[in-house]
């Protein structure tokens, strides 16, 4: 049997964790907390719920909040000139992943300095980052459990991946109840991007027996509890598809992802489309196209989709698939990138910066920029 290596943070999960945010601070030495969220956090009102359970421990902490879906680079700097302005000593992150990815890349620039750019790619990080405890206000990201994040480089218009094991948080807070002052339209983007991460993570070439039970499980709860979850938003509910989130999160941390993702980066860096809704999107035409080099794996897929095993694995693999298209359309995700897209002029550029993620290198079957580019036309 081969040696695996698992990796995460310590983690907390329950209804009404959040207030141990304190407690987590203060056991990494956080003398002056830099707290990061945003606009629509606040509205939900968790931003003040924080700030009240800080008081009551009479924790310092400033604040930063200048963070947009899919963060931009100038905002990770400012951020990193924020922390060192203010001296604060450990990260805080209340968001979703544009506020968990900022927050990692504000600590990566204020630790390893020089530009975010600089880090792209895997394993370019040499220095500790400071103590880091992340709360997650949806599922989706999975950035409080990851090794992964993910900026905007805004002159070159991509989406820029950076992997390395010190952006693992050090604790990771999940509680449920954050999920219930979301609403269906806020919901929908971050479900299919933990389906794609526990689809992707699954075949990966780095999967292990470690990661593949936690894909199957992630996919598994996310396919039972997604449409009551959507219809009722009961708390039961949205409690199993946190399960599923922390679950995905164990498995793409450590398997990695693949085609998919190089995909959605290149797409959402040109034209800055929702990350979850551009997977919704590409995800079953990338299954396609990886089924011949892990038709097996793809019938266990199809399987856990649909309920049922069909007459050969290619059948099952190709029946998951179609449900995944069917759920798309029921719940009203446009199918074609004409749809969200001025035109089709840019699909060539995208293709090129897609097949230079780092990503790809974890698909199952390797893809060419024309491949990619095959890919992108058959969802236009």
């Amino acid at each position: 049997m081969d040696a695996y290596k698992f990796a995460i943070p310590e983690i907390i999960f329950g209804r009404g964790s959040l207030k141990y945010a304190s407690i987590c601070a203060q056991q990494l030495g956080a003398s002056r907390i830099f707290v990061v969220s945003d606009a629509g956090v606040e509205k939900a009102g968790w931003v003040d719920k924080l700030f009240d359970i800080l008081r009551a421990q009479n924790l310092d902490f400033v604040y930063f909040n200048d963070i947009s879906p899919n963060p931009r680079d100038f905002q990770v700097h400012n951020g990193a000139k924020h922390y060192e302005e203010t001296e604060a000593d450990v990260v805080l992150a209340l968001g979703g992943g544009s506020v968990m990815d900022a927050a990692k890349g504000i600590a990566l620039v204020v630790s390893n300095k020089g530009d975010i750019k600089d880090y792209e790619g895997a394993n370019h990080v040499k220095k500790p980052l400071p103590p880091m405890v992340f709360i997650p206000s949806t599922i989706g990201s999975e950035s409080n459990i990851s090794q992964f994040t993910v900026i905007t480089d805004i002159e070159r218009h991509i989406k820029m991946t950076i992997i390395s094991r010190t952006l693992v948080p050090n604790i990771s807070i999940t509680d449920p109840i954050l999920l219930g002052t979301l609403n269906r339209e806020l919901l929908i983007a971050p479900l299919f991007d933990s389906i794609a991460h526990a689809v992707e993570s699954y075949v990966s070439p780095l999967a292990s027996p470690l990661t593949e039970v936690q894909s199957r499980r992630a996919l598994d709860l996310l396919i039972r509890h997604l449409r009551p979850a959507l219809e009722e938003f009961r708390l039961d509910d949205l409690e199993q598809l946190a399960v599923a989130g922390a679950c995905s999160g164990m498995a793409f941390t450590n398997a990695s992802v693949g085609l998919g993702h190089a995909l959605a980066h290149a797409l959402g860096g040109m034209y800055d489309v929702v990350h979850g809704i551009a997977h919704a999107m590409l995800l079953p035409s990338v299954m396609r196209f990886n089924l011949p080099a892990c038709t097996s794996k793809m019938a266990t897929i199809g399987k856990i989709i649909t309920g049922k095993t069909f007459a050969t694995d290619e059948a099952t693999a190709q029946a998951g698939i179609e449900a995944l298209e069917e759920l798309r359309a029921e719940i009203g995700i446009p199918a074609r990138l004409r749809e969200i897209l001025p035109d089709n002029t840019m699909l060539p550029t995208m293709s090129r910066n897609a097949a230079k993620d780092i990503c790809l290198l974890t698909n199952p079957r390797p893809a060419t920029w024309k491949d990619i580019l095959n890919i992108y036309y058959g969802v236009w």
